[in-house]
């Protein structure tokens, strides 16, 4: 407990005195630094995290949020039906993929040059690829059906083959036909009905969608191959659904949009915790100027220190003191910090706009992150962690100092007073 007389020694010793401008200074460098810290940890982890959902997002919005591929030729929906998992769902698909290459013809200046570039083609059928959510973004123009010579292909894609709607491509395929003079590859000539935009440029340049009947028949796909993709109403549980989902298939294989992204968000989740051990030592160097500040208040305060003692204070009532100093400017610092960290991570987006045009600068350019803002998102629980780690290192910073007035020797402290 700290009793009255340490908590007004406490206070008298922080009030600032003219004589100890010095180490006034300190203590407002230690104050401010401690702040910029907690805050600036702060505004990055919301920063981080606001990219992380928002990549999120979009990757469950173009991929589904788990795929079976059958070993048992079921590709239906009768083991999903009357099972725990089928309240969180909230639809199935039945698709098919294969990888060919488009070939098309491009108008140059004064010729036709011939393009080729090789897709990942995804089959749905016309009245299942209207559930889609990328269908549903704003930024999908065209029909929203696949017929039989129909092709919906991502905006990268349309803009690096100059293709436009209603435009001609040829699909080839990697399975050959016989013919009189040996194998040919298969090629079907399809009509681009739609142009799509996910927001990640590796999708919209690499992905088009076809009719999945067309899509069987072109590249020879079995139909007993067909993948049955879940999407479900919280996707971020993935882990824990995909083990349900195991439990019902045993014998088939699973994979989630998680999987198939894991090095990614292994590589975001590095980087958030290295920007977390780098930034935290700015709270750790301007802790250490807590123990320079309380270092110089001891020798300030040798000549009171020596009076407290001769007047019967005890040892630890002197620790308690300093090291209530301490720590109370670490947790006032630690306060400011979190209010000013959330007040910016709040107003991010508005203080970047201001900046881009006050200087003429691009932040945060949408074609390098695919997004038209910057993300931020505030998590309690990242901001309890940052302060917490702030006030451990206040507490430890402030033992020693603390422990040094104490065995300070009152006789030869008054000895030339």
């Amino acid at each position: 407990m700290i009793s009255t007389l340490e908590k007004e020694i406490t206070f008298r010793f922080l009030k600032a005195r003219k004589k100890d401008g010095f180490l006034n200074v300190i203590s407002i460098f230690s104050f401010i630094g401690i702040s910029l810290g907690v805050a600036v940890l702060i505004i990055v982890m919301s920063v981080m995290n606001g990219f992380r959902t928002e990549l999120i997002n979009k990757i469950v919005g173009f991929n589904a949020h788990a795929t079976i591929e059958f070993y048992n030729d079921k590709n239906d929906l009768t083991i999903l039906k009357n099972s725990k998992i089928e309240k969180k769902i909230k639809k199935t698909i039945i698709s098919n993929y294969s990888e060919g290459i488009i070939l098309t013809r491009s108008k140059d200046t004064n010729y036709y040059k011939n393009q080729t570039k090789g897709i990942l083609f995804r089959g749905y059928l016309s009245d299942q690829f209207k559930k889609l959510t990328i269908i549903d973004n704003k930024d999908f123009f065209g029909k929203k059906n696949l017929v039989n010579d129909s092709i919906s292909i991502g905006e990268e894609l349309s803009i690096n083959l100059n293709l436009n709607i209603d435009d001609k491509i040829t699909i080839m395929s990697p399975t050959g036909v016989q013919t009189i003079i040996g194998s040919l590859p298969k090629q079907k000539t399809f009509t681009v009905t739609s142009i799509f935009k996910s927001g990640l440029a590796d999708f919209d340049n690499n992905v088009a969608f076809i009719n999945l009947n067309v899509l069987e028949d072109l590249f020879d796909v079995d139909k007993k191959n067909r993948k049955l993709e879940i999407y479900f109403f919280n996707p971020k549980e993935i882990e824990s659904l995909k083990v349900e989902l195991a439990n019902l298939f045993e014998m088939d294989y699973i994979y989630t949009w998680a999987d198939l992204n894991e090095s990614l968000f292994s590589a975001l989740k590095v980087e958030r915790n290295v920007m977390f051990i780098i930034l935290s030592l700015i709270i750790i160097v301007a802790a250490f100027n807590i123990i320079s500040g309380l270092t110089i208040l001891v020798k300030n305060k040798t000549r009171d220190i020596a009076i407290l003692k001769s007047i019967g204070v005890l040892n630890r009532s002197i620790v308690k003191i300093f090291f209530l100093i301490g720590v109370i400017i670490g947790t006032s610092a630690t306060i400011f910090g979190i209010f000013l960290g959330v007040t910016f991570s709040l107003y991010i987006e508005n203080v970047r706009q201001f900046l881009s045009s006050t200087f003429n600068i691009s932040l945060f350019p949408e074609e390098i992150y695919f997004l038209s803002k910057m993300p931020s998102e505030i998590n309690s629980t990242s901001i309890l962690l940052i302060s917490i780690c702030s006030i451990i290192i206040t507490i430890i910073v402030s033992i020693f100092p603390a422990f040094k007035a104490a065995k300070l020797d009152p006789v030869k402290s008054l000895k030339y007073e």
